[in-house]
Order: C-alpha cells, then sequence, then structure tokens
C-alpha cells in the first residue's frame, strides 16, 4: 500500500516536472519566434507618450531577450528632439542595437551597456537652465531621466552639440574604416568653443567607452590635433570613460600664444605669457590631473617640471614645481601688462606670433609715451582656483642694465590673496629677497611690496666701472611700498612708503666721477696720468613716497674727489622728474664750470642740462677777464674746492628711516607682506 503510494507521488511529480519543463521550452519558443515587429506601434505610442516627444522605429523591430538584459534591434528609428531645441532630432539613424538592463528598466531607469549604430543624425543640447536633450522625461531638467550608456559603437555619422551659455557650437563628423586598425573610427570637429573658432580632427577605437560597465575593462586609444584660436593641442593615449574624462593616459603637446588664454578654455587661471610651447605626460584619476616630465619654452625661456589640478576641492587647487636652467629677461613683460619683445614673440616655432611691444601703440601724456605698464591686469580670474607653485631658474641672461644672476619664488593663491613669498632674485652678486601681496578680493586690488636689497656689488651694476678692473664696494636697500590699483602703473601713481639705496666706502674708476662733476683740470690730469681710483666715502639715495609722489629724503654721493648732493620729486602718477644736483668738488682745478646739474622731464624723454644763472655769471666773468688777456679768462673758471666731506654716518642714518606720516604708513602695510 505504501510502496503505491509512493509510486503515484512519482508519477504526479513526474507530471509536473514534464509540464514544466514543457511550459519552460513553449515559453523559450515563444521568446524566441515571438513577432516582436507586432510591437512597434505600441512601443512607438508608449516612448512618444512617456518621453513627451515624437519616436518612431520606422521599419522593423527585434529582440533578443535574456535573463538579465535583452539586446534591440531597431532598423531605422527616428527620435524627435524638445520643441525648443534647435535641431528637430535627438538622433536619426539607419539601424542601431542596444542592449538594455531589465531589472534596472522596471525601476524607470535606462541603462544601456552597449549602443551600436550605423549613420546616426545626433542633435544635442544643453540650456542654461539644466535642460538637456538626451534627457528622456517630459522634465528634461530631470538628472534621473538621463540614460546611462556605457559603449558606443558608430558607422558613419555626425554630432551636433549646442551650449550657448557654455559658449560651444560644435559639429562633428565620424566614419569608420576597418583597415585603420586599433583606431579604425576617425573624426572632425569644427564650430566654436568658449566663443573661440575650434577645429580638431583625430581616430579612436571603434568602441567609445563613455561609463564604466565593469572591473577589467580595457580604455579605448584616442588622438586629437586640435586648434582653438591660437591654442593648439596634440595628443595621444588611452582614456578609459569619456563622461568624466576618467583614466587618461597620454603624452601631449600644446602650445599658444599666451598660457593665460588657458583659462577661457580650460578654467585654469594662468598668468599672461609669451608664445610657449610645452610637452609631457597627461594623466586623469577621478577629480586629480597631472602632468608628469613637463619640459617646454616660454619665449626664450625652457621650463620644466611637474604638476597637480585638483578639481575635488571646493575651489580647484593648482600645485607643483617648476624649473628654468635658463630665463630670460624678455619673458617677463608680459606678467605685469607689457606686449612681449619681437625676440619673445617670435620664439615657438608654429604659433603665430602676437603683437609685440614695440607695435602695440602705448596710451600717451602730454604727447610722451607712458613708462610704466599701464594695461589692467586681470585679477577677477584669480578667484578661479587656488594654487601653491614653487618655481626656480638657475641662470637669468638678456638683463640689460640690471645684472640678475638667478632665481625662485614661491606661489600662493588662496582665496584671492596671491602672495609671491619668498622671492629670491640674485643681483649684481647681491641678493634682493622680499614678498608681494595681491588681495584681489578689493577693487581696486591691494599690492604691497616689501623687497630688501642685500651685498650688491657697484661694479657689477654699472659694467662701465666694472671695467676699469679695479672697482669695488657693496650697496644694499629697500622697497617697501603699498597702494591699490588694477595695473602696475595704477598702484604706483597711488602707492605710499620708503624706498633706498645704501652704500658704506668704496671705490671705482675715475673716469666717470670726473665727466659727473664737469672739473675740466681733472679731465686734463686723467688724459696725462691716466686712471686712479676714486674712493667712495658713502652713499644714500632714499625717497618718502606720499600717494605716488616720491620726494627726496636722502640724496647724497659721497667721493674723495667731490660730494653731490641732490633735491628734487619724482611723479609716478604722471612720470615726471624735477631734481636738482649740487656737484661740489674737494680740490682746486681750472676748467672747470662747476654750477647745479637740472634733471626734468619725463620717464620716456628725460632731460638734462645745467642751471642757467649760475653757468651765465661765469661766462660773462670769462668774457670780461680774457678782454683784457686771455689768460685771465681761466680765472673764472678756477675752481676753488668748496666741498667738504659729509657726515656718512649721519646720511645713512637719515636715509634709513622714513619720515613719520604716509610714507612711514605706506612702508609698515608694505612690511605686512612677508610671512612672519
Amino acid at each position: 500500500m505504501q510502496d503505491k503510494q509512493q509510486g503515484r507521488r512519482r508519477s504526479w511529480a513526474f507530471r509536473i516536472a514534464t509540464a514544466c519543463v514543457a511550459l519552460l521550452a513553449v515559453l523559450v519558443l515563444v521568446v524566441m519566434f515571438f513577432p516582436w515587429d507586432m510591437l512597434r506601434g505600441p512601443v512607438n505610442r508608449y516612448v512618444s507618450e512617456k518621453t513627451g516627444r515624437t519616436f518612431a522605429i520606422t521599419r522593423h523591430l527585434d529582440v533578443d531577450l535574456g535573463w538579465r538584459s535583452a539586446t534591440v534591434k531597431l532598423d531605422g528609428i527616428e527620435f524627435a528632439n524638445p520643441a525648443w531645441a534647435r535641431d528637430p532630432y535627438l538622433v536619426r539613424a539607419e539601424r542601431a542595437e542596444l542592449d538594455l538592463r531589465i531589472w534596472p528598466l522596471l525601476r524607470g531607469k535606462v541603462v544601456m551597456p552597449r549602443l551600436m549604430m550605423v549613420a546616426p543624425a545626433v542633435g544635442l543640447q544643453m540650456e542654461k537652465d539644466g535642460r538637456r536633450t538626451w534627457a528622456l522625461g517630459k522634465d528634461t531638467a530631470d538628472e534621473g531621466s538621463v540614460p546611462t550608456i556605457g559603449q558606443i559603437q558608430v558607422d558613419k555619422g555626425s554630432v551636433d552639440f549646442l551650449a550657448e551659455h557654455l559658449g560651444v557650437d560644435l559639429h562633428a563628423e565620424v566614419a569608420y574604416d576597418s583597415s585603420k586598425g586599433e583606431m579604425p573610427l576617425s573624426y572632425r570637429i569644427k564650430g566654436r568653443y568658449q566663443r573661440q573658432p575650434l577645429t580638431a580632427q583625430g581616430r579612436t577605437g571603434n568602441v567609445m567607452q563613455l561609463t564604466a560597465t565593469g572591473p577589467g575593462q580595457p580604455p579605448f586609444p584616442l588622438e586629437i590635433e586640435a586648434r582653438a584660436g591660437q591654442t593648439r593641442l596634440k595628443a595621444a593615449g588611452t582614456v578609459a570613460t569619456l563622461s568624466g574624462l576618467d583614466g587618461i593616459d597620454a603624452s601631449f603637446d600644446l602650445r599658444g600664444q599666451s598660457l593665460g588664454d588657458l583659462y577661457g578654455l580650460l578654467g585654469i587661471a594662468l598668468p599672461q605669457t609669451s608664445p610657449y610651447a610645452l610637452s609631457g605626460q597627461l594623466g586623469k584619476r577621478a577629480s586629480l590631473w597631472e602632468v608628469k616630465g613637463l619640459k617646454g619654452k616660454l619665449g626664450l625661456s625652457d621650463i620644466g617640471g611637474d604638476m597637480q589640478f585638483n578639481q575635488g576641492t571646493k575651489v580647484p587647487t593648482l600645485s607643483g614645481t617648476l624649473r628654468s636652467q635658463v630665463m630670460d629677461m624678455d619673458d617677463l613683460g608680459p606678467l605685469i601688462g607689457l606686449p612681449p619683445t619681437a625676440r619673445s614673440a617670435n620664439a615657438v616655432e608654429g604659433v603665430a606670433p602676437p603683437p609685440t611691444v614695440t607695435q602695440v601703440k602705448r596710451p600717451q601724456r602730454n604727447g610722451q609715451d607712458k613708462v610704466l605698464p599701464t594695461a589692467t591686469l586681470d585679477f577677477e580670474r584669480l578667484g578661479a582656483m587656488n594654487a601653491d607653485v614653487r618655481y626656480s631658474a638657475d641662470r637669468i641672461r638678456n638683463v640689460r642694465d640690471v645684472p640678475l644672476d638667478k632665481g625662485s619664488v614661491h606661489v600662493k593663491l588662496q582665496d584671492r590673496v596671491l602672495t609671491l613669498d619668498p622671492l629670491d632674485l640674485g643681483v649684481a652678486a647681491g641678493k634682493m629677497v622680499g614678498a608681494i601681496r595681491i588681495d584681489a578680493a578689493k577693487n581696486p586690488a591691494d599690492i604691497r611690496a616689501s623687497l630688501d636689497l642685500r651685498g650688491m656689488q657697484l661694479a657689477r651694476l654699472f659694467p662701465k666701472l666694472e671695467t676699469t678692473g679695479n672697482s669695488v664696494g657693496k650697496f644694499g636697500g629697500r622697497l617697501n611700498l603699498s597702494g591699490s590699483g588694477n595695473s602696475v602703473a595704477s598702484w604706483l601713481g597711488g602707492a605710499s612708503g620708503d624706498v633706498a639705496v645704501l652704500s658704506g666706502s668704496g671705490q671705482f674708476g675715475n673716469l666717470l666721477p670726473v665727466f659727473a662733476t664737469l672739473v675740466g683740470g681733472d679731465i686734463i690730469k686723467f688724459l696725462l696720468r691716466g686712471d686712479r681710483n676714486v674712493e667712495l666715502r658713502c652713499a644714500a639715495v632714499a625717497f618718502d613716497v606720499n600717494k605716488g609722489l616720491m620726494t627726496g629724503r636722502t640724496l647724497v654721493v659721497d667721493t674723495t674727489n667731490a660730494l653731490f648732493t641732490a633735491t628734487g620729486q619724482a611723479n609716478l602718477a604722471n612720470e615726471t622728474l624735477d631734481f636738482v644736483i649740487h656737484p661740489e668738488p674737494k680740490s682746486k682745478s681750472i676748467l672747470s664750470i662747476r654750477t647745479p646739474l637740472v634733471v626734468g622731464g619725463t620717464f620716456g624723454d628725460p632731460k638734462g642740462g645745467v642751471e642757467v644763472a649760475p653757468l651765465a655769471g661765469r661766462g660773462l666773468a670769462a668774457l670780461a677777464l680774457g678782454a683784457i688777456n686771455p689768460l685771465l679768462a681761466l680765472a673764472a673758471t678756477i675752481e676753488t674746492g668748496p666741498g667738504e666731506d659729509s657726515d656718512c654716518k649721519g646720511v645713512l642714518a637719515d636715509a634709513n628711516r622714513p619720515t613719520a606720516g604716509a610714507a612711514a604708513n605706506g612702508a609698515a602695510r608694505a612690511k605686512g607682506a612677508k610671512q612672519p
């Protein structure tokens, strides 16, 4: 009895299992042979109703259904754009095939690990308010309605992308050629990017990875050659995902007229420079961009190092270390608002030279050229990022009248405050060290400069003295200025503080001071006896600066054969000079026409001369005595040597202290630019 019951149970189990297998087989057969094209009309209506725009599979629909995903094959597809878009269609294609994840679709999320299209025409558009043509919901600003796409394969086609608020309007043509090896997909792009003309061309692999679809997915190769305005880029490497430009590993060559142009293209606030050509290895992981092995030219200077740009912080941060073996002074003009020199402008092959400093018409004042740079410096962009960059130059060349040897600077930008601290320059075998601080959070910017001159050699600073072979002596000094302005000229024109250059004892060749004092007898002695040394007892040139007006506080040069004192002012606002120099020879000589010397005019056109009254008096006396006896005319030019030694200790002490008031207050504010 029990055996019969067990037999019946086995029989029923077998029948149920057989029925399930049969049902499953029927389902498989139904799925395999289901006439999916019957659903083309309902699918067209359903998608059109859900998205609010026309969707049509124009010829045939087929589906390969799996457990986790389905492969949908569309023969002819038209999907309209929203009414506000420029292009009528989001996509039109001869054929399309896509892998569609089933379970996310049941939750209303479209996930396509793979999308293949033949001869597509794609119209993408983004608006400032967040609307996007590729958002599939009726609310095109809804982030959740944007499909997730992994790989894209394209066989010929075009893509248009418009984002007027970003200054982007691009058209791309894509073609597939299997004979091109690992990168059979070629593309050409033209249009405008960041409101600048853009052209680009290149090749990629046949599968573009928009988003990561799983671990171990190989990156796809990419080559590009692009030009935006005067900026040119060549790059070759691999990219893991295009949607976030992640997993980049590529070599690049970048060149253009100024690194400052990259702000509009990439959002990186670099300074204005001479034309450049840079190369290196570019990498990106998540939000961190890295450039390793950077090398190239900035005008006539070489540059190298490593840089990082982190977009993951609240304010993007640029950091790194840069170094030049040789830095050319001609390349520094654009940093302070001057156009590059002709040498710098033409230094980089393949870059159209920008207008040079000699070609640009400078603003004029009273018919005279302005010397101080008047170009407005773009401090506004300093809010785009923070920075921490160290730069050093092993050698500085083409310094003309300022013998710089080498230099280094630590550049920090934090919350719109730019500091160059420490700034260390080798000058005339000595140093200029200090700091510059620019607070761009204020308008006009608050600018402070505090620089110290240490151990500079007179012979190195004045090459004419060095040629005598026996010039020695060192000097130091300082510059402490603070004020507001958005250009070098406007800042100096309103700055207050203290400027001083001081020197103790030394010696130098006799020729230069002989001509300066106009002592005729000494010229004759020099011609007969040759050069001899003149001892420098002390020198002090110090100014109180009050809102751009430099008033001489101490202007003294004391040598063994003459004492020079001066009074006067230099106006940094209108760039005028007004000085009177009093030479006082210390020895008797003949043939002297000693009289005060006047220096006037402008920075761009200084004028020198002598005070007329004292000179005229001596001239009339010489004429009168010459009428009696020509030899007596020499009596009018005999110098009795009234010059006396100065109190060098007192002179240097006075020069070392700014006068109380605006000058002292401005100097104190400038010293605040230095790190404590």
